[in-house]
């Protein structure tokens, strides 16, 4: 690994974590943006421990610029800093994780060994699930008409926004109406819910478009827009260790436009998600309408792309 920190108590600090049986060798320090950049570029490194604040260039210019030499490298950030917005930024760049310094003797080697098997950490304070990675929540609910549907929506809305989480929706217009005369209903105004920045709207062209490229999901485009997403909705959490719970129907539309293997590939990536963040998401599906060659071999694949599905 490589290591790119200007302090060097915090370089020492870093190589002693690494000492006894971990099999981690640190190849290289760079005590600036510029030179972490240059070093990267010659030694290849398998993980970049990344500070934000470095002198020359900071962290995520440095970061911009060794992904755009080699999209595949994989930085880890490891920061001070402690700002929602802070993380959110660094992980949209295309880092693979976020780790607050104070966590680094919990965190580190859980947080480099998921990075170098190709999957994402970011601690727990931060709207992680940090080391508690086998906990998800990621359920779908198939329905037969549009009320069942909306029932599940306003159930699981009316959930998040008691237990005090962050909330994003992701609805066609036509939906959103309807959802929001069904919580109207039930006392929630959701304009305002908006407006007091508890929850994030969000239009699914808009959201499709920022990782679909011809009719397939982008990897990259997506673990970059949807980190982005959750961690702007992680600030408006009221949880002490801040929680998010996310709806919507993008995978829905894919499926109903016919683009089913997109759909599944959409499933898995937010499965992948849920795994990595401290975030909550549910998939309704109606029943009817659905463009697939082979509902059977569908629904097994979304059943198995889930923590649990309901069939209403």
């Amino acid at each position: 690994m490589l290591v790119v920190e200007d302090h060097e108590w915090w370089r020492r600090y870093i190589s002693t974590e690494l000492g006894g049986p971990s099999h981690w060798q640190i190849v290289g320090a760079a005590s600036d943006g510029i030179e972490a950049v240059q070093k990267a570029r010659d030694l290849k490194p398998d993980v970049i421990l990344l500070d934000v604040g470095l002198p020359g260039i900071d962290g995520f210019e440095a970061a911009r610029r060794i992904l755009a030499d080699d999209p595949s490298s994989r930085i880890l950030f490891v920061t001070e800093q402690q700002s929602l917005e802070i993380a959110g930024a660094a992980l949209g760049l295309g880092a693979r994780g976020f780790v607050v310094k104070s966590d680094l003797g919990r965190d580190l080697l859980p947080a480099m060994e998921a990075v170098v098997e190709g999957e994402r950490f970011v601690s727990a304070r931060m709207a992680g699930r940090g080391i508690e990675r086998e906990i998800r929540r990621h359920e779908a609910g198939f329905y037969d008409d549009e009320s069942s549907l909306l029932d599940g929506y306003t159930k699981f809305v009316e959930g998040a926004l008691d237990a005090g989480n962050g909330l994003v929706m992701v609805f066609t217009h036509s939906r959103r109406d309807r959802l929001q005369r069904r919580l109207q209903a039930r006392g929630i105004d959701l304009d305002r819910t908006i407006a007091e920045g508890r929850c994030l709207w969000m239009d699914v062209p808009v959201v499709l478009s920022s990782f679909m490229i011809d009719d397939r999901v982008d990897e990259g485009r997506f673990w970059n827009a949807a980190s982005a997403i959750i961690m702007e909705a992680a600030i408006s959490s009221r949880q002490s260790a801040p929680r998010v719970s996310a709806c919507g129907e993008c995978a829905p539309t894919l499926l109903q436009d016919g683009l089913t293997d997109a759909a599944i590939q959409l499933e898995q990536l937010w499965d992948e998600l849920a795994g990595t963040f401290n975030v909550d998401i549910f998939c309704p599906y109606s029943c009817h309408g659905l463009r697939c060659d082979d509902e059977s071999k569908v629904f097994r694949d979304l059943r198995a792309a889930h923590s649990a599905v309901h069939v209403a």
